[in-house]
């Protein structure tokens, strides 16, 4: 894959009913997991498809998350401390 392509493997991935997302500024997500059981498991062939057509892609996670923050896909995250207060 090539940074040229990343907006068109997000609308791949999209198309199909998942809601990719940057997790912060340190990766990103299909968002099939929030989808019902059958529908995910129906779409795990296209996302594999995906994956083929479009093949690595792990050294473009930081333009792929920049992308995605662009178009507003994205979770924020606050800065983590180290210790669960219970106020999380």
């Amino acid at each position: 894959m090539q940074e040229k392509d990343i907006p068109a493997f997000v609308q791949s991935v999209v198309d199909l009913g998942c809601n990719i997302c940057a997790i912060g500024h340190f990766g990103y997500v299909f968002g099939d997991v929030d989808l019902p059981p059958a529908q995910r498991e129906a779409i795990q062939p296209q996302l594999r498809w995906i994956a083929e057509i479009y093949g690595e892609r792990d050294y473009l996670v930081a333009e792929i998350i920049a992308y995605l923050w662009s178009i507003g896909r994205y979770v924020e995250i606050g800065p983590q401390t180290g210790a669960n207060d219970g106020s999380r």
